[in-house]
């Protein structure tokens, strides 16, 4: 499905972190600073990351700072931050899935919320990226929770074809510090970039010829939904801020309301 995309100018697309990314003791006070900046945010739901109270703060601030909230789901491994793969049956995945997102649902109408989204995090976002079935199965298990969710995931066919199956929303989202293959999938062998400058010239090329910088040293046009920005890069504040400069973040169905003809 890659090859057959056009390089085009990108006109709107979505900023998005991760927050509630501790729990206890384990605290990154400076996550909340990336509230300014990003139209979206993934609140971690407890099973790779985010304690009760974790997750309400982060709730409460995003609603302060009115940006859009989804559920941020990930293997039950808090010990190896949801980094550590796990192959579940369908019934185990389609059952963590549905219950983190359950549980953020109903937290989130507590404040009188709604989320928008799920984002997969760590090896499950990576098996999704890899693994059509899992695809499959996390989008099937996201519809049961809503028919509006929309499911992020890393850009390519494999998210495609699981929205269309599932006849459910999905948003490609790129990531600026790594580096793809020439079929425009993540190479999870290459060392994330950290340099802010060489980003920057990413994000341009990005929007105005929807490409990625590629592994064989060109570039590969691929879908974008959403840009991802990791709180864990110790450039991420600067590199947001600068990302801002060059284009207004705007959440994904923001879109999908220009679609519809209900915003200009």
């Amino acid at each position: 499905m890659q090859n057959v995309l056009e390089r085009k100018t990108i006109k709107t697309i979505d900023f998005n972190c991760d927050l509630a990314q501790s729990y206890g003791i384990y605290k990154n006070p400076t996550e909340l600073r990336l509230l300014d900046y990003v139209s979206s945010v993934n609140i971690s739901c407890g099973f790779h990351a985010g304690d009760p109270l974790t997750i309400k703060d982060a709730l409460l601030t995003a609603k302060e700072k009115n940006v859009v909230v989804g559920a941020h789901i990930g293997y039950k491994d808090i010990q190896g931050f949801g980094y550590r793969r796990m192959d579940l049956d369908e019934d185990e995945l389609e059952a963590l899935v549905m219950y983190q997102v359950g549980a953020m649902m109903t937290f989130a109408k507590s404040y009188n919320m709604e989320i928008e989204h799920v984002r997969p995090h760590g090896a499950l976002y990576r098996q999704m990226s890899e693994e059509l079935n899992v695809a499959k199965t996390v989008a099937k298990a996201v519809k049961k929770c809503s028919n509006w969710l929309i499911l992020y995931g890393a850009t390519g066919e494999n998210l495609a074809i699981a929205g269309e199956e599932e006849n459910l929303q999905v948003a490609h989202e790129v990531h600026l510090e790594k580096i793809y293959d020439e079929n425009g999938n993540i190479d999870y062998n290459a060392k994330d970039l950290e340099n802010t400058a060489i980003s920057i010239q990413r994000l341009k090329d990005l929007l105005q010829n929807s490409q990625v910088t590629n592994n064989a040293g060109g570039k590969t046009i691929v879908r974008a939904d959403s840009i991802h920005f990791s709180n864990k890069l110790a450039n991420a504040q600067e590199l947001i801020a600068q990302a801002r400069q060059i284009t207004e973040p705007l959440p994904y169905n923001y879109k999908n309301a220009q679609k519809s003809g209900w915003v200009d």
